[in-house]
């Protein structure tokens, strides 16, 4: 993997691709503990005008971007009131040419789901250090998205916690990384229902599920660790990021969220990598990478730590991670599938519409209706294509369900 390197002498420049969320604010956050470092060339948000007009005025970027022409107008104007030059742009066009933009180096994608794939391929197309929040660019994009990193030269840089893990336990020489590995092991906290009974799940409220014990996080991705769907997505991302076959990728429920994840060599050596649940440890590390940089996290104490534990997964609790391996297996597209009925699914839960434990059903018949067919040169259309064909799928089932 390329060890790309600012010019000396020169600040980093930045583009934050969904900067109001839980990881863009972070990224701010490491950001402007450096200024002598990072430069914030561009932001992005889906629809937290207010916030991105806030991080416009305080960071001074060139560019924003908003998703259509309204809310784009109401932030020009509330900048223009603040006498900000900050260029603001629309559409996802606008955001593909942010991420691609000549002037950026360095890319943080953090926008949630598919929406955040074709940004994602620009950046990776245009050989950017390409900071990956996003799983669902692997989880959909697949063989597509990591071909376009090669192609690209772009430097891929795991951001999700567990896979930063796995990366900084790898040997330097990543082009071999298969010759040290016996497997690896993803660590899930279990989220706010570990230990419940799986029949206690159906009055569930969105409140509840999103009340995550560990982390702070976005409303979707707390309720995709509420349903171990967060792991089933990253056991997919894993597969792919690092070259691995479905077996060689498990998961162990570490309730304590301090060992972000492990590497087990074929000599039974394994290796850890251990912090305070923080999401600036892992943002810092791909910023400065190969470098370390304060990250502005609390350092583990280990004479307070009450113990660390781990537990096999209750296959009866969280049903939705056998997914993963299950759409692995399946013809390719199949995790694209999973990935759109659970978007679907999750936000339907937060609306009301379904139950909690419906989000299970709905991803499972979604994958067992619908079979991809993609040829070996399929494309990003055919990708968001059949991210399309998914969702009408997945809600079909949801209407059949709906309370």
């Amino acid at each position: 993997m390329k060890t790309d390197q600012a010019p000396t002498g020169q600040r980093r420049r930045v583009a934050i691709l969904g900067s109001t969320g839980s990881i863009g604010v972070s990224t701010l956050d490491v950001v402007a503990r450096h200024p002598d470092r990072f430069e914030v060339f561009g932001l992005s948000s889906h629809q937290r005008v207010a916030e991105l007009v806030e991080q416009c005025l305080r960071f001074q970027p060139r560019v924003a971007v908003l998703p259509d022409r309204a809310r784009a107008q109401e932030a020009r104007h509330l900048l223009a009131e603040r006498g900000s030059r900050t260029e603001v742009l629309e559409g996802a066009r606008a955001l593909s040419q942010l991420a691609s933009a000549g002037e950026v180096d360095t890319v943080m994608a953090a926008i949630v789901g598919a929406a955040g794939l074709p940004a994602c391929m620009a950046a990776a197309s245009a050989g950017k250090r390409l900071l990956l929040a996003n799983k669902e660019a692997l989880v959909v994009g697949g063989a597509l998205f990591m071909r376009a990193v090669a192609e690209g030269g772009a430097t891929l840089l795991p951001i999700d916690s567990e896979h930063s893990a796995i990366f900084q336990c790898l040997p330097e020489d990543r082009s071999g990384w298969g010759r040290h590995i016996d497997h690896i092991v993803l660590t899930a906290s279990g989220g706010p229902f570990r230990g419940r009974d799986p029949e206690s799940l159906h009055g569930v409220t969105p409140a509840q599920a999103v009340a995550h014990p560990n982390w702070v996080m976005g409303r979707k991705i707390s309720v995709d660790s509420a349903t171990m769907m967060n792991k089933a997505l990253e056991v997919i991302e894993a597969r792919w990021l690092f070259d691995l076959s479905p077996a060689q990728v498990r998961v162990v429920i570490h309730p304590q969220s301090i060992v972000h994840s492990m590497v087990v060599c074929h000599d039974a050596s394994v290796l850890a990598q251990m912090g305070t649940p923080d999401m600036r440890v892992p943002i810092a590390y791909g910023l400065s990478f190969p470098e370390r940089i304060a990250s502005g996290a609390p350092r583990l104490d280990f004479l307070q730590l009450q113990g660390l534990t781990f537990e096999a997964v209750d296959e009866r609790l969280f049903p939705g991670l056998g997914l993963a391996w299950q759409a692995l297996a399946a013809p390719p597209g199949t995790t694209a599938v999973l990935n759109a009925a659970n978007e679907v699914a999750v936000e339907c839960f937060l609306q009301g519409t379904i139950r909690f434990t419906d989000i299970h059903t709905v991803n499972a018949r979604t994958v067992e209706r619908l079979t991809p067919v993609l040829a070996a040169s399929a494309t990003l259309d055919d990708l968001l294509e059949l991210d399309r064909r998914a969702r009408d799928e997945a809600a079909r089932t949801v209407r059949a369900l709906a309370l």
